[in-house]
């Protein structure tokens, strides 16, 4: 018996697996230095590595173990909803609310496929990201918007939108909460800065520009 529902969990995971796949060739909005777009599962790889790296120097303990487990569910949604860009998102509200509709039938997917092992946890976890309450969930979302904007200053400034100069200067009010991060977020600013002078563009302009739209 035991053996058994051992083996319809297992069985559950790999349809889980399956479904996590897709991942490796959905498409993010961000490219890559080598000018191929960037994957979903490129994206949750990477911060995953940024959050082992920086664990130590955080200034409060953190839960690496739930960090890590937040940061690889929190886009699985995208296997069956897709990536939707913020840039969409902040043109047509509209699209919002459909990813997120979307979002909430896949991870109520994901918890019915492995509701015989940890499909409730892995529930949990995702609304965890998503609301941003506790001192991992925060972490995990400064991780998310400064590794976004980190890929972009990897990337040619020719797939740069307009409206993404000015998001580079909006990160502050996700990092507020750990020095660590403000420091992180100010190198990456900085960098992000100097792609944009290297173009020719007025990076005071967009700053100011930027705070007063995104404020």
């Amino acid at each position: 018996m035991i053996n058994k529902i051992k083996l319809e969990q297992l069985s559950a995971i790999l349809d889980v697996l399956k479904l996590a796949e897709k991942l490796k060739f959905e498409l993010r909005h961000s490219w890559l230095s080598n000018g191929r777009q960037e994957s979903v599962a490129e994206h949750t790889w990477r911060m995953s590595l940024m959050a082992v790296l920086i664990e130590p120097l955080l200034e409060q303990k953190v839960d690496l173990a739930r960090l890590l487990k937040m940061i690889i569910i929190h886009d699985l949604v995208e296997a069956e909803a897709g990536d939707v860009s913020v840039l969409d998102q902040i043109r047509n509200p509209e699209i919002k609310k459909i990813k997120q509709q979307n979002e909430e039938k896949a991870i109520l997917r994901i918890r019915d496929l492995l509701t015989a092992s940890n499909g409730q946890e892995i529930y949990d976890l995702f609304y965890e990201f998503e609301e941003k309450n506790t001192f991992e969930a925060k972490v995990a979302n400064a991780i998310d918007k400064l590794e976004v904007q980190y890929q972009h200053n990897h990337a040619d400034i020719s797939t740069w939108e307009e409206i993404e100069y000015d998001l580079s200067f909006v990160i502050g009010k996700h990092v507020q909460f750990d020095q660590t991060f403000v420091m992180l977020k100010d190198l990456i600013e900085k960098q992000a800065s100097q792609k944009l002078e290297g173009a020719g563009l007025n990076v005071s302009e967009i700053r100011s520009r930027a705070t007063a739209t995104f404020s």
